[in-house]
């Protein structure tokens, strides 16, 4: 049977390697030429915001420079972190860490250095995940869900107590009135 009739016979209908392929396939986003991302999965543009999301949640996907077909993913997650680190805060990494990654650029050391960073972020990360479940097991709850939980607590307390110092103060000629916002 050649190749066309083949493609023919199959034409409508799916096999099961290729369902399971798709299940596993990453979600493809497109670089456009005007520096758009465009996600094929969810039919919509989307900001360095809407990638990190997806880093955050676990989701693989690959970016692809529509006119080029390269694979662009790590140049786009790059941005994420430039971004993150560039939006106030205690940034993650420091001025020395950062120099020294790419000191070692073009060194014999790059390799080294990349697989030497990779593991260590990896191992630092299922110490943590071990070390939360441990605890989980000894005392009977997650570390991190309890406080965010107490963080949560706090804050509506803390919310309600504003309210009711405000709700008591005297009104002023000058203070907005509720409709008003």
């Amino acid at each position: 049977m050649t190749m066309a009739a083949k493609k023919k016979r199959n034409t409508g209908r799916t096999t099961s390697s290729a369902r399971s392929r798709k299940k596993t396939d990453p979600r493809v986003i497109r670089k456009y030429p005007n520096r758009r991302l465009y996600d094929t999965a969810e039919s919509r543009y989307v900001t360095l915001a809407d990638v990190r999301r997806l880093v955050i949640e676990g989701i693989d996907f690959v970016v692809i420079d529509r006119k080029s077909k390269q694979d662009i993913t790590r140049s786009i997650l790059l941005q994420v972190i430039a971004e993150q680190e560039g939006t106030g805060g205690e940034p993650l990494m420091s001025r020395d860490f950062l120099s020294q990654v790419i000191r070692s650029y073009g060194s014999g050391l790059q390799d080294f250095v990349g697989r030497y960073l990779d593991e260590s972020l990896s191992m630092f990360v299922r110490e943590q995940r071990e070390l939360r479940e441990r605890f989980k097991s000894v005392v009977g709850l997650d570390p991190l869900e309890h406080l965010t939980a107490v963080a949560e607590k706090n804050h509506q307390r803390w919310k309600a107590l504003q309210e009711e110092v405000f709700s008591r103060l005297p009104r002023t000629p000058w203070s907005r009135d509720e409709d008003e916002r």
